[in-house]
């Protein structure tokens, strides 16, 4: 089970007193891979280390479900279809209960057009639902095609639906708030970062050996961490060639499901790099942990700009690594303030590439960063500020 720091008192006992009965709805869960699946599984056995009896409500899979002590896993059938629905309803109203909803717009089946889900979410108001917002709509741009205007509008529609069924509101990321104010939302909404879906594991053995596998002895190992977007492999194919030519000393490793893929795609274009440029694949969270412990900085560009809802950020700051990122529309006040990241503009490839100069050029500077990193994330991110929020009301 996982543990959970409780909130300190004088008497040595947790504040995370039980509530008796959660029913968490979601789109994905363990063995299910994905963000979500991970940051539900640790709300679900936080609550469950609280006392709590926790149902969590998900589509099949095909794989077989590790229930923890006090989680039951409920497989629905279909995709929140009808008998899914009437199969909650059930349960929901058989006893006095929480209602905690993972909300993504496109985790709830029907091609993210889901309207009868959101629709029952409001048969169900009078139990008082918290909403976790990771993702609220698809976006609406000018000159987009028709279709996806209409996947936006409809997306708008299920969490204005979404909204007015909330007794309150948890948001990933800050830029949300100001999305469903303008939605009409009148619940509460709180701003809670998601924690990292990656336990540190203090290994300094493995650690070593991943370092002198990618960098040698003496070499400096910068890494990369993410879904590899089109916008971060732009990027990054635009700044780690000038890096190397500039910096013998330098290799890259690229951690994550697509890195072998973008480790493939550099290399065409710069076949000399293959010596220094290496992809994990998928890793086991331990052998991934010991990775990220390994790399000297990290570098993290992101199309909108680091936020508190990307998970590979928060896996970063408890790690304490020194980190070179983007700012965008996205990037909420709290990564300017101290020493936690380095930023540069989205639209800015040479400011991105002079701040990786600037991190890479000192020691000094790179654990100062580390240090405000995982301040940072203790400050805001750990698990404890989510459960201190799901138990406030």
């Amino acid at each position: 089970m996982l543990h959970v720091e409780p909130l300190s008192k004088s008497d040595g006992k947790s504040e995370y007193c039980s509530l008796g009965i959660w029913h968490i709805i979601t789109g994905e869960y363990p063995p299910q891979q994905g963000g979500v699946s991970d940051y539900t599984n640790q709300v679900a056995n936080g609550l469950a280390s609280a006392d709590n009896s926790v149902h969590v409500w998900v589509p099949q899979c095909n794989l077989p479900d590790n229930n923890a002590a006090g989680v039951s896993v409920h497989r629905l059938p279909g995709h929140f279809g009808p008998r899914a629905l009437a199969q909650m309803a059930r349960a929901v109203r058989a006893k006095p209960c929480r209602v905690l909803v993972q909300y993504v717009p496109h985790a709830y089946g029907f091609k993210a057009m889901n309207l009868p889900f959101c629709l029952w979410l409001r048969s169900i108001r009078h139990v008082g639902p918290t909403v976790m917002f990771h993702e609220v709509a698809f976006p609406m741009n000018p000159g987009q095609l028709l279709r996806h205007h209409m996947l936006g509008a409809v997306t708008r529609l299920m969490a204005r639906l979404v909204c007015h069924s909330a007794n309150r509101i948890m948001v990933a990321g800050a830029r949300w708030q100001a999305l469903l104010s303008e939605l009409g939302t009148t619940a509460p909404i709180s701003w809670v970062p998601v924690p990292s879906n990656i336990a540190v594991v203090k290994n300094a053995v493995a650690t070593a050996r991943c370092r002198l596998r990618c960098a040698g002895a003496n070499g400096l190992l910068m890494g990369h961490f993410a879904n590899y977007s089109d916008y971060s492999v732009r990027r990054l194919s635009q700044v780690v060639p000038i890096l190397f030519r500039e910096r013998s000393d330098l290799s890259l490793l690229l951690l994550g499901s697509n890195s072998r893929e973008f480790r493939r795609h550099l290399l065409r274009a710069n076949p000399r790099l293959g010596r220094r440029v290496h992809a994990s694949g998928s890793l086991a969270p331990s052998e991934l942990s010991s990775a990220l412990a390994a790399c000297d900085l990290m570098v993290q560009p992101y199309p909108d700009g680091v936020s508190t809802r990307r998970s590979s950020m928060a896996a970063l700051l408890a790690h304490g690594s020194a980190i070179v990122t983007t700012n965008g529309i996205a990037t909420e006040h709290l990564w300017n303030q101290g020493r936690a990241v380095i930023t540069a503009p989205v639209d800015d490839a040479d400011q991105l590439l002079d701040s990786i100069r600037q991190m890479i050029a000192s020691n000094e500077l790179r654990r100062a960063y580390g240090r405000g990193a995982f301040e940072l994330y203790d400050e805001r991110f750990a698990l404890r500020h989510t459960m201190a929020s799901l138990m406030e009301f």
